[in-house]
């Protein structure tokens, strides 16, 4: 995982303000499920809104445990809303920041 700069942070969240969350976190929890499709976001999409509808209480900590089973990056939580980012292995794909 990089360690991104705090301009760079700071370009994540601009950036994912428009983002529409792709993922939702409802009453299944925590699952294998929703690990692999925060896992298919990132790879599509490198920076994704992930949206809390249940366990809204522990997001901090869900958010981390997702952002470390997916080799992401947990840029900001805002609301109910957590916005992650992983770059993406081929340089020609990346969205963000690509030299890193």
């Amino acid at each position: 995982m990089k360690v991104l700069t705090g301009k760079q942070i700071q370009q994540l969240k601009r950036d994912a303000h428009f983002l529409n969350p792709v993922v939702h976190l409802g009453k299944q929890g925590l699952t294998d499920a929703l690990v692999q499709s925060v896992d298919e976001a990132l790879q599509v999409h490198e920076l994704i809104k992930l949206r809390f509808i249940d366990y809204k209480e522990a997001k901090k900590e869900l958010s981390t445990q997702i952002a470390d089973r997916t080799n992401a990056i947990l840029v900001t939580i805002v609301g109910n809303n957590a916005v992650l980012y992983r770059i993406s292995d081929k340089i020609e794909e990346r969205k963000y920041f690509k030299v890193l």
